[in-house]
């Protein structure tokens, strides 16, 4: 279980949510919702160079000299909940740099992360060898058995040409992912400016090589290499990740999901939803081929239409990246699809997630919580409700509990805070309500039921009111 407890962020002034197997924020228009989204985003990429793993120099000094040391990962296992707390106030220093905002904005901001720590297993098993050129260095193995990494010299300690710190970083980002890699997801977000990155794509392309050229002339010494990394540094970290993963297509489609290898049916579904499919020329031109067409029909994305470019990067994640024990963000999904396909990429998020990828969606779409709440509703064992699902056209796959969904409502809400004499007083903030789900009903979701209530109260009005 990873929780998330929030401060003074965008507009959430203090709220926490749970990450379930699916997770879903929803509210109105400036609540918040993305500004929690690009903040767990950041963490989860980020956290390897935020954890602070202290091998102790001793250690190093006894590898060199006698060629082989235990490490003892219990020990680290135990300060886990202290290292998290540690990187979350290093983190919430990044926050600036993570939404390219100023730093006053964030200065009282707070962002931790708390782990149910109970479930670091230490069974899993390691193996890596490290070296420069062509000699190995040293290797590091965890056996299932063994509850310590053990590093081991290859070769002699006077053909160690990397500095006793090298050495101290790269024993430390092993027992960072040992201890807390099974608990932290790898994350893929494509953020609601998703459309415009697939559009510009070509164009960024050449704004990073007109400016490499430009310093290849440049007469003073400047590093290229720092300048160009801050290019995009007017955007926040989601949306450049989205630029650069557009950018990348033709090194991404050389690779093959597990997806790709085990459920091509999966594959199918979403060419149906966007009628036809992606590719990628050896030259790196990006098409987009409509079904029954003429295979000599390429549209390119500008061409296309704006749903087909809305779901550029989830074509692209699902064929070549997904990974069980992924974190896949999505803002907005809704964007640009026509009802009954925001209900299909709703079953295709409920189908991801039984096939072990978790998913994380901020949504302002009815469409996407009803047809939730369908498969939900399904999800027993009732002949009637098998003879309903097998009518519809709804697979077993893509049924899921209510145990595995997690929602909050982006909202004004009461809640008591303690003054300085003791006494506590009631005040209204913004924060992230958690909704109740049924396990025979559904989600109850306040942000789309009183609008449509209104909505329906008002045609009522209008039709029957003349009587």
């Amino acid at each position: 279980m990873m929780k998330i407890t929030v401060k003074n962020l965008g507009a959430l002034e203090q709220a926490e949510f749970t990450l379930g197997e699916l997770t879903i924020l929803c509210g109105c228009n400036n609540t918040g919702k993305t500004y929690a989204t690009y903040a767990l985003f950041g963490f989860l990429l980020t956290w390897r160079q935020i954890l602070a793993i202290n091998i102790p120099t001793d250690k190093i000094e006894q590898l060199l000299n006698e060629g082989v040391i235990h490490i003892e990962l219990q020990e680290y296992a135990n300060q886990a909940q202290q290292i998290l707390s540690q990187a979350s106030l290093a983190y919430t220093q990044k926050l600036p740099e993570i939404f390219a905002s100023p730093s006053d904005r964030f200065k009282t901001s707070k962002f931790e992360v708390n782990l149910d720590l109970d479930i670091i297993k230490l069974t899993q098993s390691f193996e890596q060898t490290t070296g420069s050129a062509n000699t190995q260095l040293f290797s590091l193995i965890k056996t299932p058995e063994s509850p310590d990494l053990i590093v081991t010299l290859l070769v002699e300690k006077e053909q160690i040409k990397i500095s006793k710190e090298i050495l101290k970083r790269t024993i430390g980002d092993v027992v960072k992912d040992i201890i807390f890699g099974p608990l932290l997801p790898r994350p893929f977000i494509a953020s609601a400016e998703r459309t415009g990155a697939a559009i510009f794509r070509k164009e960024l392309n050449f704004a990073r090589n007109r400016l490499v050229e430009e310093l290849g002339q440049h007469h003073n010494p400047i590093n290229p290499l720092v300048l160009v990394s801050q290019v995009y540094q007017d955007y926040p970290l989601p949306i450049e990740t989205n630029v650069d993963f557009t950018r990348k297509l033709e090194n991404i489609v050389k690779k093959s999901s597990f997806i790709t290898e085990n459920y091509p049916d999966i594959l199918a579904d979403f060419a149906d939803i966007i009628g036809g499919e992606y590719i990628v020329t050896p030259n790196d031109e990006l098409y987009y081929l409509p079904q029954g067409k003429s295979q000599k029909l390429r549209l390119s994305l500008v061409e296309s239409s704006s749903a087909v470019r809305s779901l550029l990067d989830l074509g692209f994640y699902l064929r070549h990246e997904a990974q069980i024990g992924d974190l896949l963000m999505v803002d907005e999904p809704e964007l640009n699809l026509h009802p009954e396909n925001q209900r299909r990429v709703a079953r295709l998020f409920a189908r991801l997630v039984n096939l072990g990828i978790k998913i994380f969606i901020t949504t302002h779409s009815d469409y996407i919580i009803k047809e939730l709440n369908t498969l939900i509703m399904l999800n027993h064992d009732k002949p009637y409700l098998r003879e309903i699902a097998k009518e519809e056209g709804y697979r077993q796959e893509e049924l899921i509990s209510a145990q595995q969904i997690k929602v909050y409502i982006a909202e004004e809400a009461s809640r008591i805070i303690e003054g300085k004499t003791g006494k506590s007083r009631k005040t209204k903030c913004h924060t992230l309500t958690p909704a109740d789900i049924d396990p025979e009903m559904g989600i109850e979701a306040r942000s789309f039921d009183t609008t449509i209530e209104t909505m329906n109260r008002i045609q009522e009005a209008i039709v029957w009111g003349g009587e």
